[in-house]
């Protein structure tokens, strides 16, 4: 069974191999309507919006809400403050629709993917990938005499747009790039409050697609010096590319190229 819709400014696709009833997927889509309600930055009305802006105290917000605030928190703490919600509010106006003085979309995406993940592993789905804008979860591979048991992912390249900068075989697993090729310098280095540079893209593979977007997210704000962050963290599997065109890829990350 196989859906697509528009949310969150993107598209996401639902790709089950299994048999599901169509509630399943009903239930998948609801749930990614929610987390639209909860966390887009363009709407006034959302829980993030309202928080930045004081109007909504976090004691009486969502559960939903404080579970990725404190999921934020952790993987503050983890990349030594380099993926920061609040980072954004370093950068003086006149600020770029959509900004939020306190956002925390680089992890709402693959939080939200893994939690519908666990909607369809309860409705007895193993065989799944979800992709939402080039950020893919995936469970068990697809099967056939072709994929096997792994689920092929295309990198987006970051300066060929219809191109691809490397070919994956994964599965059970999170694959998450960060770029400023879709829009823009909007990742912030904390340390400067300027727009990160350094890095044209970043993409990790783990187990869960929340740490996979948290951490590419981290990387591409530190720009070069990610490299030395990512050298030093031998359990992220990652790859990056340069400004200058430049390829490094951890020896974890090279196990699942297949081209």
């Amino acid at each position: 069974m196989k859906r697509v819709e528009e949310i969150w400014g993107t598209m996401i696709g639902v790709d089950v191999r299994d048999d599901v009833a169509p509630a399943v997927i009903d239930d998948v889509f609801a749930w990614f309507a929610r987390v639209d309600e909860l966390f887009r930055t363009w709407r006034d009305d959302s829980e993030i919006v309202r928080l930045a802006a004081g109007t909504l105290a976090i004691a009486d917000s969502s559960t939903e809400t404080r579970t990725v605030l404190d999921l934020c928190r952790r993987l503050s703490s983890a990349t030594g403050g380099a993926f920061d919600v609040a980072a954004g509010a370093l950068l003086p106006p006149p600020h770029p629709p959509g900004w939020c003085a306190l956002d925390p979309s680089a992890v709402v995406k693959g939080w939200a993917l893994d939690r519908a993940g666990d909607r369809l592993a309860a409705a007895g789905a193993e065989r799944f990938c979800i992709n939402a804008g080039g950020d893919v979860l995936v469970g068990r591979g697809p099967g056939g005499e072709d994929d096997g048991d792994v689920w092929r992912i295309g990198i987006q390249h970051p300066e060929i747009r219809g191109q691809v900068a490397a070919v994956v075989a994964v599965t059970d697993a999170g694959v998450a790039t960060s770029g400023r090729y879709e829009r823009g310098n909007h990742v912030v280095d904390p340390r400067t409050g300027l727009p990160a540079t350094g890095l044209a893209s970043v993409t990790v593979i783990a187990s869960t697609l929340a740490n996979a977007d948290g951490y590419s997210t981290a990387v591409l704000a530190l720009g070069r010096d990610g490299l030395d962050w990512l050298g030093a963290h031998t359990e992220i599997d990652a790859m990056a590319v340069t400004d200058d065109a430049q390829v490094f890829t951890t020896p974890g990350f090279d196990r699942y190229r297949t081209g």
